[in-house]
């Protein structure tokens, strides 16, 4: 089981020696988010009227997962890709629509606050170390049970980059860290030209008290009416996945891939990805009389190629969003 304080740790250190390295170029994408910091800063005021202790500085954890997710584009919900100004239909599905001029806003709460993994009530640490971690650990935590950088994050860096780092990647669902570089833009690299954009932040030190979980925390409860995370996980149990899921809010490996397995099962497209005709499969099969238990599920399952199915952050941070990494 991965120690959470410990990854922690790990990853103060490798924040305060980091340093970017010229294979990839965060300039436009830390200006683009630094242009709209004052939009950032009224997700994170509305979070803490909801209940959330997030700082001001947390401004860059929410664009951060804003790139990752639809490349900063305001017209969509934060929680997965799908456009503001109609209901959802990925996990989370069933949300707004959210219109007018704080559409972004009002969904971006939505996601952080009301839908599982409810990122701005379950982290209570935004130090630097803490969101990082916080990122690190809905992506997955494969490189931290490997003990290396996970390139969701460090990619970009020396701590990552060859030759001073190891580089690797997972490529595919359940699979080994390959010998391959990541192409896409680390977490921390932006967070570190974020840093350098806007002085008044202050991203804090460790805390002294540690304020990780202990994995794994305890099974979470559905919320009525959100069809979001846990309700996906829940349903599968229900429905007899084998193995059972951890209901924890996180569309991770084995999530995606008991998705895959109820896919084969209704005969619709196998891509892991609980959209709309797996969710309508899903609320079916569970209105019915009886429940036919899911068969054991065997990997890898067919469909488990290379395009599309590596790791992945928010759901990945919740489908955190469409599996694209």
């Amino acid at each position: 089981m991965t120690d959470l304080n410990a990854l922690q740790r790990a990853n103060d250190a490798r924040w305060k020696s980091a340093r970017l390295t010229s294979r990839l170029n965060f300039d436009i994408v830390a200006r683009k988010a630094y242009a709209s910091r004052a939009r950032y800063i009224d997700v994170v005021r509305r979070c803490r009227a909801r209940g959330s202790n997030m700082p001001d500085e947390a401004w860059v954890f929410v664009a951060v997962i804003h790139n990752r997710e639809s490349g900063m584009d305001f017209g969509t919900h934060l929680g997965q890709g799908d456009p503001l100004d109609r209901v959802t239909t990925h996990v989370p599905a069933g949300r707004g629509p959210f219109l007018g001029n704080d559409a972004f806003e009002c969904g971006a709460v939505d996601a952080l606050v009301d839908c599982a993994p409810k990122a701005a009530i379950a982290n209570r640490d935004w130090s630097i170390s803490g969101m990082l971690t916080y990122l690190e650990r809905y992506n997955g935590l494969k490189y931290a049970n490997a003990g290396r950088p996970s390139p969701y994050l460090w990619s970009g860096t020396t701590i990552y980059d060859p030759p001073s780092g190891p580089g690797g990647k997972v490529t595919v669902d359940h699979g080994p860290i390959e010998n391959v570089i990541d192409k896409q833009l680390g977490v921390a690299g932006l967070l570190m030209k974020l840093d350098a954009l806007d002085d008044t932040i202050d991203f804090g030190e460790l805390p002294d008290v540690p304020l990780q979980p202990q994995l794994p925390e305890p099974d979470k409860i559905p919320t009525g009416g959100v069809d979001d995370a846990v309700w996906l996980q829940t349903a599968l149990n229900k429905l007899g996945c084998t193995p059972a899921l951890v209901v924890d809010g996180i569309v991770g490996a084995n999530t995606r891939t008991a998705v895959k397995a109820y896919q084969i099962r209704m005969g619709l497209a196998v891509d892991g990805i609980a959209g709309p005709a797996t969710i309508a499969a899903l609320k079916a099969a569970m209105a019915a009389p009886s429940i036919e238990p899911l068969p054991e599920i065997k990997l890898p399952l067919p469909g488990d190629v290379k395009a599309g199915l590596a790791p992945t952050f928010w759901g990945r941070f919740v489908n955190l969003f469409k599996a694209k990494a």
